[in-house]
């Protein structure tokens, strides 16, 4: 089933993000996830750069579609103008792509003021005008197209909030489904408390809300999530839990299969971040119940 069909249908959706291979070709890791096809409604490709050297997402995803995957196309509004962004959604939709999820930069880099808050922001007029051009089969420039093309749009939201989510995130929200939005994809979730709030906060925007969920394998792994990615976002109680356990997997497990159970009742889907950890994904699919 597609992911729109899913989401259409009200489906508890499931999907998953990788990062597109900076040097090797994608074959290894369409391998590593053959083990989870079929268990999960799309894969999301992260476009990873190292010294200036930037994996290839459109090839990944293309790899993804011929092997029975729904590929996911990841791209940001930032840092690109219109013909660079509709330069890479026609190739991505050339590939067979069907499904875009867009950020403005590195979504994850958010914080309380409004000028942290702006890394944040999707610039929903340059998005809405490369799509209202292609979807019609011209270019910006008004040159036209092979054939149109169009996508299922994600967009991210940060979901730290509560109930006390900011006017401007609720604003960018609203432009969001005026651009033709399919679901929102959250911020990391670890405490369900307040993502509820959030969710209840939103909801009358009527949108799916997919919840964003980090496998965390060891204490470490949250210690370095503070340290270099946001201050808090991991609870002190979810380190000390996995530096106290004596079968680190099984606690790993047990914490993501709860914190789904938890969302099931409170969104419509996860976006599951396995950190490397693809290999080892059906485990933390079967405890959570997922497909």
């Amino acid at each position: 089933m597609k992911l729109k069909d899913a989401l259409e249908k009200k489906k508890f959706v499931v999907t998953s993000e990788v990062q597109a291979p900076i040097e090797d070709e994608p074959e290894a890791l369409v391998e590593s996830l053959k083990k989870i096809r079929g268990r999960v409604d799309g894969v999301s490709i992260s476009e990873p750069s190292i010294e200036g050297i930037v994996g290839d997402s459109i090839k990944t995803c293309q790899a993804l579609q011929d092997n029975r995957f729904e590929a996911i196309y990841q791209t940001t509004t930032r840092n690109k103008n219109r013909i660079e962004l509709q330069k890479d959604l026609v190739a991505a939709h050339s590939a067979g792509v069907e499904n875009l999820l867009v950020f403005t930069e590195d979504y994850r880099i958010t914080g309380d003021s409004l000028q942290e808050m702006m890394f944040f922001h999707v610039d929903s007029g340059k998005l809405l005008s490369v799509l209202e051009h292609i979807r019609k089969g011209y270019g910006v420039d008004g040159q036209e197209l092979a054939k149109p093309a169009d996508f299922v749009v994600g967009s991210g939201v940060e979901s730290k909030w509560g109930k006390d989510v900011p006017d401007l995130e609720l604003k960018e929200m609203e432009q969001m489904t005026g651009v033709g939005a399919g679901y929102f994809l959250t911020t990391p979730v670890f405490d369900l408390e307040i993502f509820e709030k959030f969710v209840r906060r939103v909801d009358t925007f009527g949108m799916p809300v997919i919840a964003e969920v980090m496998i965390l394998r060891t204490a470490g792994m949250g210690r370095f999530l503070n340290r270099h990615l946001k201050s808090g976002l991991v609870p002190e109680w979810i380190i000390k839990k996995l530096a106290d356990a004596p079968d680190k997997e099984k606690a790993s497990i047990e914490l993501f299969a709860d914190t789904v159970k938890g969302l099931k009742d409170i969104c419509q889907g996860v976006h599951v971040i396995s950190i490397g950890g693809e290999d080892k994904l059906g485990k933390y699919l079967d405890a959570a119940k997922l497909k």
